[in-house]
């Protein structure tokens, strides 16, 4: 797919990979015969970038269908924030692990994380051989204690990412994790672009997620969220701005300024299904340079993990959004799966495409079946016909994750069974209290 036009789909190549990264491709038998390659049959089947989950809370999975019908405010008060109170080293490893095989069995082959006990999560992307971005997260309730505490984990992560890495790059990396500019205070935003300067990592936080936000910020600290993430040298360090539904028009220069180092993820079943009354606003982002992933949030809200949905939604959202249907097209949409996802895990030159030099990080898909036929277009099956269980084969850094529909680094079932047998223990209300209130 290239950066710019139309994304095109070239038939019977073949794809050559070493040392984990695309060598070449080529049309189909052009390759000589060799004995040391092992060659994986994909015929009949049309391989795409791996997707990018760009913003989720993949733990979340074990409380799948445990908050629904209410809205934002009790979403957080009276259900996720006090359930995550029941929160343990064990149970999140346990929900990651489930949500690592979800998104590989859907052809994700990166997710960019944000939520606490990093360490279990990775250790679960290691395990299913995801590759992941993960940012624990810090509230300033928790106190100077609880946001250094934070950036040790996400040096941990780093450590262990690079103690794993096979020919240079790591496929796991750490971001710094303060939730919002709602929860966390400007001082710690501060000390966080210190950090994250000094040590080189990003910022991944959410930010101006609903308009009522942005005016809640405005009517607080006489700012917008994104004239704070500026003031506080947030954006200079370079963010991962989770949602930015409510960012403005004013917003526009301020992250035009910083966009070599800004990405924006959008999640737009979870602003459908909370009534959050608007969405990422694409276009005006695309025209300040401002790159922008596809992102499922957490399972808690989006119900699954599923970033093919999301990238669906994405498209029908925006043409609603600016009232035209020549806008958001199939391209435009896979590329946000792809070279945008790409850009908001922090690897815009390494993913996002089938291209000499890129990690080989590819999904076999098939569009054989009768909801994507007759195909006059495979990218407009991929965009709005295509479903999760289509993916046929998936590779990450050149090893084989998924094939044949299978999970072939984990045991599903067991995977399945460990978090059938603790879910109930997170979705327990009875302990009282809350990790946080939610008063933007």
């Amino acid at each position: 797919m290239p950066a710019e036009g139309e994304c095109r789909v070239d038939e019977y190549q073949d794809i050559v990979i070493e040392d984990g990264v695309i060598d070449e491709v080529m049309p189909a038998g052009a390759l000589a015969p060799a004995v040391d390659i092992e060659e994986l049959d994909a015929t009949g089947l049309i391989a795409v970038p791996g997707l990018v989950n760009s913003h989720t809370h993949s733990p979340m999975v074990m409380m799948r269908g445990a908050a629904e019908d209410v809205s934002i405010d009790d979403w957080f008060n009276r259900k996720i924030w006090p359930m995550e109170m029941n929160l343990t080293a064990e149970r999140v490893k346990v929900g990651a692990r489930l949500a690592c095989a979800e998104m590989l069995l859907a052809g994700v082959t990166t997710f960019v994380d944000h939520y606490f006990h990093a360490d279990q999560i990775a250790a679960a992307a290691l395990e299913t051989g995801i590759r992941a971005d993960l940012a624990p997260t810090f509230f300033s309730s928790t106190g100077t204690d609880g946001r250094e505490a934070a950036y040790e984990a996400a040096r941990q992560v780093r450590a262990l990412g690079e103690s794993a890495a096979r020919n240079g790059l790591p496929r796991i990396t750490a971001s710094l994790g303060p939730h919002a500019t709602y929860t966390v205070s400007e001082e710690d935003l501060v000390r966080t672009a210190e950090v994250a300067q000094a040590e080189g990592f990003r910022i991944h936080l959410h930010a101006a997620e609903t308009a009522d936000q942005t005016q809640a910020s405005m009517d607080r600290l006489g700012a917008t969220p994104i004239q704070v993430l500026d003031r506080t040298n947030v954006l200079e360090a370079g963010a991962l701005i989770a949602h930015g539904c409510g960012i403005t028009d004013a917003d526009l220069p301020i992250l035009a300024k910083h966009a070599a180092r800004t990405t924006v993820a959008a999640c737009p079943k979870v602003y459908l299904k909370l009534a959050m009354g608007t969405t990422t606003p694409v276009k005006q982002l695309w025209s300040a340079g401002i790159s922008v992933g596809v992102g499922t949030d957490g399972a808690a809200v989006h119900n699954t993990l599923d970033v093919w949905e999301s990238l669906r939604l994405l498209a029908l959202t925006q043409k609603q959004r600016e009232q035209d249907a020549e806008w958001m097209t199939i391209s435009d949409t896979l590329r946000l799966a792809t070279r945008g996802g790409a850009a908001a895990a922090g690897m815009p030159d390494e993913l996002g495409a089938i291209e000499p030099g890129r990690r080989a990080d590819i999904a076999l898909v098939d569009l054989s079946g009768p909801h994507c036929r007759p195909l006059h277009d495979p990218r407009a099956a991929l965009v709005y016909s295509v479903r999760a269980s289509d993916v046929v084969t998936v590779v990450v850094d050149g090893n084989i994750v998924v094939k044949d529909r299978k999970l072939a680094t984990a045991d599903l079932d067991e995977i399945l069974t460990d978090a059938s047998d603790l879910a109930h223990t997170l979705v327990d209300l009875s302990r009282g209290g809350a990790v946080q209130h939610y008063a933007p």
